[in-house]
């Protein structure tokens, strides 16, 4: 039996006070808890930036790596070291900027590694500069004027990367957090799990319509595997197909019943819907937040292994020695 301390290391944690990767760090160690893993079982990989910093307040093993290099070392460790839970560290431009080939290749190859994406649309730690997931138009240091590029959606890349596993939380939804963070853990294979955060110094208030529970009620549908997609302060909106399309409907009305509503299935290999579900985006939609897929796929890690045992059956040599004595000889 663990708790949330066993996970917590006894260094001060240097980020701005309100800042939303505090929220998502107790959650970790809480999630870490409820699933019950050694701490000499768990490594935290990490890039560079304000949420790469998370290592140092893990009482794990765990290794601060250079940027956007994360997904790399994690392979390794992960591919080293089959048994250890790895958990890999990111922020959005650390992710998807300089790490961004990584990323989509760690998903394609689906790792078994439990990655977290501090998304907050800045760049925190060099002081407010656009990231690639800032809004078009979003104006900063270095868009004084506003960017005009079209940003990138994770969603998009992890599932044009045929990624096996991606869900969204946001820092104040602390169980809904867990819960996604419990579902990476348990997924073999390469589990995303985007967290919007909030920087209090360079981006206040990016999230804020579902920053509280109340907002989050309106404007945000929480899915869990096999449950309506149901929503709303007095859960009396829901998500139905029109034609091709999400649409929100609301239960009583025009003779919409809730066995109407679409029931979530994160487990479909077909990913058309649930990409739908996930670039869901405001006013007249709400954003999908939890476990929005989890299919199953044989692991990098677990291919490699297989390969190897495969190898070694069908050879004949089954030690260097024996490889070396089988080669033509001769003396000097």
């Amino acid at each position: 039996m663990y708790t949330a301390k066993d996970y917590k290391s006894d260094q001060l944690v240097r980020w701005c006070p309100g800042c939303g990767d505090h929220a998502v760090l107790n959650s970790l160690h809480k999630a870490m808890a409820e699933l019950g893993v050694n701490p000499d079982k768990i490594a935290v990989i990490s890039g560079i930036g304000c949420s790469s910093r998370l290592p140092h307040y893990m009482n794990t093993y765990g290794f601060n790596t250079i940027h956007g290099r994360g997904a790399a070392v994690a392979t390794g460790v992960k591919t080293a070291n089959p048994d250890i839970t790895v958990w890999q560290c990111s922020g959005d431009g650390d992710c998807m900027a300089i790490g961004g080939n990584h990323f989509i290749h760690a998903c394609r190859r689906n790792i078994d590694i439990n990655m977290l994406i501090f998304n907050n649309r800045i760049y925190g730690l060099t002081k407010g500069q656009y990231s690639p997931t800032s809004p078009k138009g979003f104006v900063s240091k270095s868009s004084p004027f506003g960017t005009v590029e079209r940003p990138f959606r994770p969603a998009e890349l992890v599932l044009g990367a045929r990624g096996t596993f991606f869900a969204r939380t946001v820092d104040m939804d602390g169980p809904t957090t867990i819960m996604c963070m419990k579902a990476a853990a348990q997924h073999k294979g390469y589990s995303v799990t985007e967290c919007l955060t909030n920087c209090v110094i360079f981006n206040n208030g990016t999230h804020n319509w579902i920053g509280t529970k109340e907002a989050r009620a309106e404007h945000a549908v929480i899915l869990e595997h096999g449950k309506p997609m149901i929503f709303g302060a007095n859960r009396e909106k829901g998500l139905v197909l029109d034609g091709w399309n999400l649409k929100v409907v609301t239960i009583g009305e025009n003779g919409v019943k809730e066995s109407d509503i679409l029931v979530h299935n994160a487990h479909c290999e077909d990913a058309t819907l649930h990409l739908k579900l996930a670039l869901m985006d405001g006013p007249d939609m709400p954003v999908a937040l939890g476990v929005i897929r989890d299919v199953e796929c044989e692991s990098y890690e677990e291919a490699v292994v297989n390969q190897i045992k495969d190898v070694q059956a069908k050879s004949k040599y089954h030690t260097f020695d024996e490889l070396v004595g089988s080669l033509e000889q001769w003396d000097m």
